[in-house]
Order: structure tokens, then C-alpha cells, then sequence
């Protein structure tokens, strides 16, 4: 339970307060799918032939929440890119309204209305417009006496026919119902008597309504919601970041029995384009929401999207795995190491397989077509969907993935591969460190992962200039066959003075395929600048780190964490001790330091900080070269300062990871307190 002026955590605070809920979407540990033993996973939904691929569309609050931009002018100005954009024809049906559309009070007969500063036509106006371009307008309201916004808007428990039939007359097409000042009410009776409403209400005026459960599922509407709703959230609120969005993917993965055509698992809303997240970042949410067949809801405001933003929302072939009919949404086959891979059936029996990197560094990611339920074939066709490039493949389906990036592709069996290129995977043997003024040596690879043989490969590798990227062995070769590599060994070197951090290398390999087609493939390689930590024992909260990932705002240095800017933190403070020394991160959380082989111990007291009170819950683990070397297990707010200690000799990098203890990362406040290296 975060910030109070969100609407999924306020409301959580709400219904605690008042029906005594703990919110129970305890799934954020990776999971493989298994069957689902419950009636409710078995398909049959509301059978009114609404939703039957997620909706998709825009809905306004993750960019504009309850501020005054919201409003018809924003309304009908996204309608208008919708079509500009090439967005309808991408499949975006839905412009939806969130909260705060409405006057705080109903009117003496009992009626919502619109707010006329804000809707200076009323809904059913802006409604006509939204239809007259071809698309459908939603509203939004809440299964409570009030909504979610602090100035309480009117909710629909009790006016729910009146509210229904209301909608329906001004040509509302989608319903988002919240769950905010519930009084108690049971959740299924409340959704359950809007289900009714609607229908009623679509009855009587012929206009049918798409209905979202917004529950954040606290009630787990996955078991029961099927022939309620056709889509119903799965979480609390995503948010513009990293860890928001990582959190909310791991819980809604392991739920994939349950979803299918009209009845599908919400993640929540898109937060592509809103600025929290860089674009490799968005490419990975982007895909990820794709291919676990999710509602793809627009919550970047488009009249100030850059083209990279339009770029990813507007990717047909992506759009086409989470619009598939079949309505599959894709298993967990792997995520090892934070190595991910989902695969997705497809109608036509191909499978669109997410190969997804969690981690901070390039990883390379690898199935094989069988593993992802392909016949045997003596080929596979291999569409890269962010390239738009088709390949052949022998069966191996692999790449070298960027840090926190996603390579989807969708394989096939069948005859069409023979006219395709070969498919190499372009990689790099681990993450190259480089301490400023000195040599390091890295090596790529070039693999033929096609049935077909690559001819005429080169590569080279480029860096920041200034750098000096040598060759030490060979970087041609006339033929690479099935399975077989080019390796080349490089010389790098960083200017003396060169600052620490991440700077970015290019590996770059051209090749024909047998029938003289020119391919040139390239993979964006990072390199680290790294100062070895000096001798003796020295304070994390001084050193400098490799890379800091963080679930909200981020990892401070000797502060608690304050969720925002940096230095918004207050004093670290575990069980009513203060320390003046350590990190202050926020699950999910990983913080790398380069150790050079040089250093012994990490020692730290760990624990959720004091200004949480009684909530959130982590476990703190170190990892040494890869290798997990201590860990706490679950920590709760009300358990004392744990003392942890690893031992690293030997180790290159060092990091640690605090995670969200399994039940989302809401209150997630934790602290590495008086941590230190000893070196």
C-alpha cells in the first residue's frame, strides 16, 4: 500500500479499514503454468459474443490521472489518433474514461452526471463522436458508495440497473467497475449484480457493454469470474516503472489456464510511452502483455507520444499474438537466472515465443521448436516480430537478449522456411568489464542456427568514440554451417579517465543466405567501466555500483527509500534502530558492484524500514558471479534486523536482490542497513 493518492492503494486502504481484506495475489514467484482444477478455467463465458480477443484501446488515468487535462478535448483529440495514427487499423477499438468524469453528486432524481467543466456536452455527445470514427467509448465507476478518487465520485452499489441503463442510453460500450469504498459487500454479489444490470440494460436499448472487473484480484475472480466478467484484473495498479511492471508480469503469468475468448486475466493498463521506462524496457512490457493474451489499454497521453512510442503500440505482427482467436495465453516453459520463456499456441499452429531477459546484463535466452509444442519438422519458419524479418531455423530458437529486453518471434512448421535466410544468433561470451586504461578481451560469436548455411560472414564491433575495438582473431569466414560459429576474440580498451558506468558496443555480422540474399544482423552490446573497490572494509552506501534496478524510485545511498526523485528518503530505521549507513532500495531490487576478485565478505542488517509500519514484506539474497551465496528467505515489517553475510572470494561482480516475499511489491520498503565489503 503505497501512495494514498493512487486509486488501487487508496482503495486497498479503504476496504482493510472497512471489510477487513488482505489483498491475496500472492503469485509474484515465478511459476510454470499447470492445469487448472477449478470449473471456472474450463471456457465458458458470458456467451455474448463480446471480447472474445482482448479489448484494446485507451484509458487516461496512468497519464493524467484526476488533473484537469483530463477532459472532452483530450477525449476526442486520441479518438482522432486512433485513425491518424494507424491505430484503428492496428485493432484499437476502446477510448475509455477513468474517474473523475462525473459531477461528486448525483442528481435529485438519482442520475449521474457528467462534469460540465470538464464534458461540456455530456457524455453521450462525446460517445456520437467516438462512434462516428469508427470506434467505442468506456466509462469508468466503482462497485463501492463512492469511487477511488479522494473527492469520492458516485459509486453504483446500489444504483447499479439505474447506472446500466444510464450508460447503455448514452452509448457507452465498456465498463471498468472498481472496488473502492465496497462497505463490505461481498465482492462476487457486487460484480455479479452489475453483470445483471448490464445485460438488463443491453436488453432494453440493444447496446451491449464489454464489462472490466476491477478488483485487483483480491478475491481471486479468475476462479469465479468467467461468466461474471469478461476481463477482471489480476493485480494491484501498475506503475511507470520497472519493478511495477516486472511484479505484476510475474503474478499474472502462472494464470494462463484461466483466460480465453470473453473471459481474459488484466494485468493492467499499458504504461508505454509515459517516460518511467527506457524503450527496450517498453518493447519487453509491450510483448509481454502480447503474448499473455492481456487487454492492451493505451495510458500514455498519444498527443505528446514520440514515433518510438507509436513504433511499438502500432507493431502489427506483436498486436496479431495478442489478438490471436484461439485465445491461448502463453506458459511459462523457463526463467532460470531471470531467463524467461513464454510461448503462446497460436490459431493457425505456430507458436509466438517471448524470449525475455529479467536481468541487468545481456543473457542469452534458448528453446527449441519442440519444447514449444512443434511437430517435427526437417525445418522451422522464424519470425522475429520487432525486425519483421523471417528466417529458417533447424528447431533451435535462441538469441542473445539485451538487459530487461524481449526478442519475440513466431516459429512454424511447414515448407515456406526453404525460402528463407538462414538464422544466426549474434553473441557474447558474458558482460564485458573494463577498468579505464587497460586491455580487456571479449569474445563474440556468429551462430548458424538454420537448416541452411550462412556464406560470406563478416563482423565487426564498434564502441564509444575514443575506445580502442581490435580484433585478435579472425572476423570473416566463407561459410558458417548448421550449428557451427564464427568466434572472434577483441581487444578493448577505455580512454585513462574514462568515467564508470555502462557505455554502449555494436556487434554487427552480414552473410547471404544460399540464394544470395544479403542479411545484416546487429546486437546492441553494453560494456562496464568499473573501479576495483579499494582494500580494507568500505560502506555500500559510498561505493560505486554497476547497475541499480529498483521497484519505485531509486536505490538511495545511506537514506531509506523514498519511492520518487533521489534524496527523498529519511533516515534508514529497522526495529526502531537507526543507521546512518546503507542502501534504501524497493523491491524488486538488484544493485551490482564490481568486486575484481579482490574482495572477501558482505555483511548487512536487512529488513522492511519502520516507516512501513506493520506492512510489506521482502527476502534479501547476494549473489556472487552469477551464483546465489545467502539470502534471508520472507521478512516482515514486524520481524526484527536480520543480520546477513556472504561470503564472495573470488567473485567478480556482486549483487543484491531484494524481492517482494510472493504478495506484490506494495509497502516493498527495504533496507540494506550498515552493509559493507570487505576487501
Amino acid at each position: 500500500m503505497r501512495h494514498l493518492h493512487t486509486r488501487t492503494t487508496r482503495s486497498r486502504l479503504v476496504g482493510a479499514l472497512v471489510a477487513g481484506l488482505l489483498c491475496t495475489t500472492g503469485l509474484a514467484a515465478p511459476a510454470l503454468a499447470t492445469p487448472a482444477t477449478d470449473a471456472a478455467a474450463a471456457a465458458p463465458a458470458l456467451a455474448d459474443g463480446l471480447a472474445l480477443t482482448p479489448p484494446m484501446g485507451f484509458n487516461n488515468w496512468n497519464s493524467t490521472h484526476c488533473r484537469a487535462e483530463f477532459n472532452e478535448s483530450m477525449v476526442k483529440g486520441i479518438a482522432d489518433l486512433f485513425v491518424e495514427k494507424g491505430l484503428k487499423d492496428a485493432g484499437y477499438q476502446y477510448v475509455n474514461l477513468d474517474d473523475c468524469w462525473a459531477l461528486p453528486s448525483r442528481d435529485t432524481d438519482g442520475k449521474l452526471v457528467a462534469d460540465p467543466a470538464r464534458f461540456p456536452d455530456g457524455i453521450e455527445a462525446v460517445a456520437d463522436y467516438v462512434h462516428a470514427k469508427g470506434l467505442k467509448l468506456g466509462v469508468y465507476t466503482s462497485a463501492g458508495t463512492k469511487t477511488c478518487d479522494s473527492v469520492g465520485f458516485p459509486g453504483a452499489l446500489g444504483h447499479e440497473y439505474s447506472d446500466a441503463r444510464q450508460f447503455a442510453d448514452w452509448g457507452v460500450d465498456y465498463l471498468k467497475y472498481d472496488n473502492c469504498n465496497n462497505q463490505g459487500v461481498d465482492a462476487k454479489s457486487r460484480y455479479t449484480t452489475m453483470r445483471d444490470a448490464l445485460q438488463a440494460a443491453s436488453r432494453e436499448t440493444g447496446r451491449p457493454i464489454v464489462y472490466s472487473i476491477c478488483e485487483w484480484g483480491e478475491n481471486k475472480p479468475w476462479q469465479w469470474a468467467s461468466d461474471v466478467g469478461h476481463l477482471w484484473r489480476t493485480t494491484g495498479d501498475i506503475s511507470d516503472n520497472w519493478g511495477s511492471m516486472l511484479s505484476i508480469l510475474k503474478q499474472n503469468l502462472p494464470l494462463a489456464p484461466y483466460a480465453g475468448p470473453g473471459h481474459w486475466n488484466d494485468p493492467d493498463m499499458l504504461e508505454v510511452g509515459n517516460g518511467g521506462m527506457t524503450d527496450t524496457e517498453y518493447r519487453s512490457h509491450f510483448s509481454l502483455w502480447s503474448v499473455m493474451a492481456a487487454p492492451l489499454l493505451i495510458g500514455s497521453d498519444l498527443r505528446k507520444a514520440t514515433p518510438a512510442t507509436f513504433d511499438i503500440l502500432a507493431n502489427k505482427d506483436v498486436v496479431a499474438v495478442d489478438q490471436d482467436p484461439l485465445g491461448k495465453q502463453g506458459t511459462v516453459l523457463s526463467s532460470e537466472g531471470g531467463r524467461w520463456v513464454v510461448a503462446k499456441e497460436m490459431k493457425d499452429g505456430s507458436r509466438a515465443v517471448a524470449l525475455f531477459n529479467e536481468t541487468g546484463g545481456a543473457q542469452r535466452v534458448a528453446t527449441t521448436a519442440a519444447a514449444v509444442g512443434l511437430p517435427a519438422a526437417p525445418g522451422y519458419t522464424l519470425r522475429d516480430l520487432w525486425q519483421h524479418r523471417s528466417y529458417n531455423t533447424a528447431g533451435a530458437i535462441s538469441a542473445t537478449v539485451p538487459a530487461h529486453g524481449t526478442v519475440l518471434v513466431r516459429v512454424s512448421a511447414g515448407h515456406g522456411w526453404a525460402q528463407q535466410p538462414p538464422a544466426v544468433e549474434l553473441g557474447l561470451d558474458g558482460n564485458p568489464l573494463v577498468e579505464a586504461g587497460g586491455p580487456a578481451t571479449l569474445t563474440t560469436s556468429v551462430t548458424d542456427l538454420g537448416r541452411t548455411t550462412a556464406r560470406r560472414v563478416a563482423v565487426t564491433l564498434s564502441g564509444p568514440a575514443g575506445w580502442t575495438v581490435r580484433p585478435a582473431s579472425r572476423t570473416t569466414a566463407p561459410a558458417v554451417p548448421t550449428g557451427r560459429s564464427l568466434r572472434t576474440k577483441w581487444r578493448l580498451t577505455a580512454p585513462e579517465g574514462t568515467a564508470t558506468g555502462s557505455y554502449d558496443l555494436t556487434l554487427r555480422a552480414t552473410y547471404r543466405s544460399p540464394r544470395g540474399v544479403l542479411v545484416d544482423s546487429v546486437l546492441p552490446v553494453t560494456a562496464s567501466v568499473v573501479v576495483p573497490p579499494p582494500p580494507g572494509t568500505s560502506s555500500l552506501g559510498d561505493l560505486p555500483w554497476m547497475s541499480a534496478a529498483n521497484g519505485y524510485g531509486p536505490v538511495e545511498r545511506n537514506t531509506s527509500n523514498g519511492e520518487s526523485a533521489a534524496g527523498d528518503g529519511h533516515p534508514i530505521t529497522l526495529g526502531g534502530v537507526v543507521h546512518a549507513e546503507g542502501l534504501g532500495v524497493h523491491a524488486a531490487s538488484a544493485v551490482e558492484y564490481y568486486t575484481g576478485k579482490k574482495c572477501e565478505t558482505v555483511t548487512a542488517d536487512v529488513g522492511v524500514d519502520d516507516e512501513k509500519g506493520d506492512r510489506g514484506t521482502v527476502a534479501f539474497e547476494i549473489w556472487a558471479d552469477g551464483a546465489e551465496v545467502a539470502s534471508t528467505g520472507v521478512l516482515t515489517n514486524t520481524m526484527p534486523a536480520q543480520p546477513v553475510s556472504a561470503d564472495v572470494r573470488g567473485a567478480e561482480v556482486v549483487r543484491l536482490v531484494v524481492t517482494d516475499g510472493g504478495d506484490g511489491i506494495d509497502s516493498d520498503h527495504a533496507d540494506w542497513a550498515d552493509a559493507r565489503l570487505s576487501c
